[in-house]
């Protein structure tokens, strides 16, 4: 299996239609099992895993386009040309994807648990923050109540602990790429784009992807209904196993055409769309970033500023510059626009540098220089650029002999206590 492909697995008779299901975050094709048995009755079934989970390699993807990319591969290489897709959580992130990049390709799609933006992005780097310095044990620890009702939990111990060796056993350095991909993961202003019929099945309980979430996509994608499973939380498929799946059979029975797809490979088909509802409008900056200046301006013709602001986002957190954009006027937003501009914008998004080495040179800087309140902002974005406390701590030290030990004194003093605060887990 090369680093373009993804583990696999195949049910069902050959010479039936494709449906290809996606997992949820942390866990394995293993949670459509009680899925299968009615599933290939109709359909060739293809799972697959999530680099670095379950057995498969750990070849890291940064971005759910890049997932995509590689389960395209995958099917190319199975010689499978027009499928119908269902996902879970990241999985539903993927088929998303498909249907609007290989729109030819996909049929007809399943969203199960699913939200066209999961949470925010300073939440998922926040995440990867903390498996970097503590492993992946405290998140495996907690995903039964993210993924499962108390009734549930307490009745099925054996699938609890099933989920809790599912999470601890993949990979972290795959599982924060997720976290990174899921963080750069916003297709809200392209449902409309989507033009095959689309269920969208949520639990009643879901607090991970709640209803919220599953009505704006199907407010946004134009031929899409709405399933919701009563009593259960984020990963539907496992809690209601038979609900889920009479779900996706009747959804994708009734997309099913007889005829071949191109190529002469049968195919679950698309039906006709409906009337198109018109998506919801991009996110728009916030007044007081509009007022100030800070939104994007007209003479950016050379994108550096919106370059800058991206960039600035992902190192610094989107609250931070929220605050920043909020907190400018008139005379503050010039400034704000020269540092976007030319120190994110054309210093932070020069290649020569990586983002790490960038964090060990600000971090020393800023110790030289007594700037206590930028060392507490930078050593957060230090951590999320991929440094380890550990790491952290011999920067200091490496600048103690160069700039001063009563300057690093107050550094560590400083980057402690942001250690504390970032890297804690949370419960």
């Amino acid at each position: 299996m090369s680093e373009k492909t993804l583990q696999h697995r195949i049910d069902g008779p050959d010479d039936a239609p494709v449906l290809v299901l996606g997992a949820a975050l942390g866990t394995t094709w293993h949670m459509w099992d009680r899925q299968i048995p009615e599933l290939t009755r109709q359909w060739r079934v293809i799972r697959f895993d999530l680099p670095g989970h379950g057995g498969s390699p750990a070849h890291a993807a940064p971005s759910v386009a890049e997932l995509a990319d590689r389960l395209i591969a995958t099917l190319d290489g199975l010689g499978v040309d027009r499928f119908g897709y269902a996902g879970c959580n990241i999985g539903g992130a993927i088929g998303t994807q498909l249907a609007l990049t290989r729109p030819h390709r996909v049929t007809s799609l399943a969203l199960v648990s699913s939200s066209p933006r999961y949470g925010t992005a300073d939440a998922w780097r926040q995440r990867g923050v903390v498996i970097r310095t503590n492993g992946l044990d405290p998140i495996a620890r907690t995903a039964p109540e993210h993924w499962f009702t108390p009734g549930f939990a307490g009745a099925q111990p054996a699938i609890v602990e099933w989920a809790v060796q599912m999470v601890r056993t993949t990979d972290p350095g795959c599982y924060i790429a997720a976290c990174e991909a899921l963080a750069s993961y916003d297709v809200r202003s392209s449902l409309g784009r989507v033009g095959v019929p689309t269920l969208v099945v949520v639990g009643s309980e879901d607090q991970v992807t709640p209803t919220t979430d599953a009505r704006t996509l199907v407010a946004g994608i134009p031929d899409a209904s709405l399933a919701l499973v009563p009593g259960t939380s984020h990963l539907a498929p496992v809690e209601q196993p038979a609900a889920v799946t009479e779900l996706l059979i009747r959804h994708f029975t009734n997309a099913w055409h007889d005829k071949p797809g191109p190529g002469g490979q049968a195919a679950i088909g698309a039906a006709a769309p409906k009337p198109q509802i018109a998506p919801p409008p991009p996110p728009q900056a916030p007044p007081a970033a509009i007022e100030s200046g800070l939104a994007q301006p007209e003479q950016d013709r050379d994108g550096t500023y919106e370059a800058g602001l991206k960039v600035r986002r992902e190192v610094l957190g989107d609250a931070h510059v929220d605050r920043a954009q909020a907190a400018a006027d008139d005379f503050t937003g010039d400034f704000q626009d020269f540092i976007t501009r030319y120190a994110w914008g054309e210093t932070w998004t020069r290649p020569g540098l990586d983002r790490r080495t960038r964090s060990i040179i600000t971090l020393t800087a800023l110790t030289a220089r007594g700037h206590k309140e930028e060392l507490a902002l930078h050593t957060r974005a230090a951590l999320r650029n991929g440094l380890t406390p550990s790491e952290i701590k011999e920067v200091l030290l490496h600048t103690a002999i160069y700039c001063g030990v009563p300057a690093a004194n107050s550094a560590f003093a400083v980057a402690q206590q942001v250690i504390r605060e970032e890297t804690t887990p949370e419960g």
